[in-house]
C-alpha cells in the first residue's frame, strides 16, 4: 500500500496514476472525500486527514510500504512561514509515528538554498524530514512547465506573454508534472533510497522559447514582454497579496541564477510542446 498526499493535484495525481499502472494499491489522503470519487471508483482507499492533523495523518500513513508527501502551496505566506512550519511539524510527527517503509518528499530546485525566498518553506521541510532518520528521498523538480497555464488566456486574446522570468532569452530548468509523478512513483518502488533526486526536462527553456512554442501551436504571432522589477510589489499587492516579498525574492533567485540544482539533474522526456498542446487543447 502506498499513501499519496495531494492526489487531487497534478503531481500527486500523476504519482497515483503511475502506481496504479504498476498494479499497486493506493491510499488517497484528502480533506474532503467528495474530491476523490474517481480515485475511489478505481479501487483506491480513501483516508480523510487534514495536513495539520498529525493524528489523522498518522492513521493515513500507517501500514504503508511508502508515502508521497508534499506541502500544499502557500504563495502568500505570513512573515516567518508559520503556515508551512505548522504543516511540516504535523507531517513530521505523523511520519515518525507511522514509520512507513520509505518516504518520497516533493521539494524543489533550490531546496538546499537558505537565502530568503518563497522556496524556503521547502528548505525548512527538508531539514525537518532529514532529522526524522527515516528512509527519505527529496525530489527536487525545476519550474513546472504547467505554470504556462497562466499565460494561455492572454496569448489567445492578445498574443502576448508577460514574463517575470528575465532576461527573456535566459533558459530556466523546467519540467512537466507527468515526469515528476513518474519519477516519484519509481522512487517509491525502488529498493534504493537516494537522498536527493533533482529533475528537469530534456532541455532548458526561456520565456522567448515559450512564446515561440505557443506561436507554433496556435499559428499566430506571440511576443513576450518583461514585467519590470520595480512594478512587482504594487502588482502583487493589487492582486491581493499581503506579503509579496518572498515571491519576489524567489523570482530574483531564478533570474540571478542562485536558485539552481545542487548536483547533476535527471532529464525527464516530456517536451514543452507536449505540455503546451495539452494546455491549449484539453483532452489531447
Amino acid at each position: 500500500m502506498y499513501a499519496i498526499t495531494g492526489i487531487t493535484g497534478q503531481v500527486g495525481g500523476a504519482v497515483a496514476e503511475n502506481l496504479l499502472a504498476e498494479g499497486k494499491q493506493v491510499r488517497a489522503i484528502v480533506r474532503n472525500a467528495g474530491k476523490v470519487t474517481a480515485w475511489a471508483e478505481r479501487g483506491c482507499q480513501v483516508a480523510l486527514a487534514d495536513i495539520n492533523d498529525a493524528d489523522a495523518l498518522t492513521k493515513a500513513f500507517a501500514g504503508t510500504s511508502g508515502v508521497f508527501v508534499m506541502l500544499p502551496p502557500v504563495f502568500d505566506p505570513s512573515p516567518g512561514f508559520p503556515e508551512a512550519d505548522q504543516m511540516i511539524e504535523s507531517m513530521g510527527k505523523a511520519l515518525l509515528a507511522a514509520r512507513p517503509g520509505r518516504v518520497v518528499c516533493l521539494s524543489t530546485i533550490g531546496g538546499q538554498v537558505d537565502t530568503p525566498n518563497l522556496l524556503n518553506q521547502l528548505h525548512r521541510m527538508e531539514k525537518v524530514m532529514n532529522g526524522l532518520k527515516l528512509p527519505t528521498t527529496f525530489l527536487r523538480p525545476g519550474w513546472f512547465m504547467e505554470n504556462c497555464s497562466w499565460d494561455v488566456a492572454k496569448v489567445r486574446e492578445r498574443g502576448v506573454i508577460s514574463s517575470f522570468l528575465q532576461p527573456l532569452e535566459k533558459p530556466v530548468p523546467m519540467v512537466a508534472t507527468a515526469d515528476i509523478g513518474k519519477v516519484a512513483a519509481e522512487l517509491l518502488l525502488s529498493a534504493e533510497t537516494p537522498g536527493v533526486v533533482e529533475l528537469e526536462g530534456p532541455e532548458r527553456i526561456s520565456p522567448a522559447r515559450i512564446a515561440a512554442t505557443f506561436a507554433q501551436l496556435l499559428g499566430k504571432e506571440v511576443t513576450t514582454e518583461i514585467v519590470p522589477r520595480d512594478s512587482w510589489e504594487s502588482l502583487f499587492r493589487a492582486q491581493g497579496m499581503k506579503n509579496p516579498g518572498p515571491r519576489m525574492q524567489m523570482l530574483d533567485g531564478f533570474n540571478e541564477g542562485w536558485i539552481e540544482f545542487e548536483g547533476n539533474s535527471l532529464k525527464g522526456p516530456t517536451t514543452l510542446v507536449t505540455v503546451l498542446r495539452k494546455l491549449i487543447e484539453p483532452g489531447t
